[in-house]
């Protein structure tokens, strides 16, 4: 993939974000990245809105047409393929993970947990520690295939180190590389490699 579809397919990944944040996912050079991204704009595949950018509708549409051909040595990779069905046996225990995190059963009922608990969210972060290395053959294995995926290993295990460490936000706040969020990202990056549609 070159540099200019490199950019975009991170921008499409992050959905709305700076050049700093585009090279970080992608591996592209931060001045690439925002030589890049500055060039998207200036051809209307972005839009500007305070130093981040996000793809304009069609660029979104290009972009997703020109997967096929752009991936498909990785889709015909074997070991690629095994690494992504593990994900996705993977993935919805993590959503029951998540789940759980955001609510708790009180009297019969699931609310939104408000994390008073501590030793319930403890045993919830043991849960996702088991998890993650459930998930560690699954990230070594995308990352032997395509090298710019052990960013996802990197900062899924910052997360959960935070995690771990007290700092609960970083199990699944939508405003920093919780958890939740680079699962999400991962995910997001996969389904476009490999063709396939987010299952809700």
């Amino acid at each position: 993939m070159d540099a200019r579809h490199l950019a975009l397919h991170g921008l499409a990944i992050k959905r709305y974000a700076g050049a700093e944040a585009v090279a970080e996912l992608t591996g592209l050079s931060p001045a690439s990245a925002e030589a890049q991204l500055a060039q998207a704009l200036a051809t209307g595949r972005a839009v500007e809105t305070r130093g981040a950018f996000s793809l304009t509708p069609l660029a979104r549409v290009a972009l997703q047409a020109s997967y096929d051909r752009i991936f498909a040595p990785l889709r015909e990779d074997k070991g690629f393929a095994e690494a992504y069905h593990g994900f996705e046996r993977i993935n919805p225990d993590l959503k029951q993970v998540i789940t759980d995190w955001q609510t708790i059963e009180l009297r019969g009922e699931r609310r939104a947990n408000d994390h008073s608990d501590q030793a319930y969210d403890d045993r919830v972060i043991d849960r996702l520690g088991t998890l993650h290395e459930r998930a560690e053959p699954v990230l070594s294995g995308l990352a032997s295939a395509l090298p710019r995926m052990a960013i996802y290993g990197r900062k899924l295990e910052a997360a959960l180190d935070r995690a771990e460490g007290g700092d609960i936000a970083w199990v699944s706040d939508i405003h920093r590389d919780s958890y939740h969020t680079v699962w999400f990202e991962l995910h997001e990056d996969l389904l476009r490699i490999m063709g396939r549609e987010r299952v809700e």
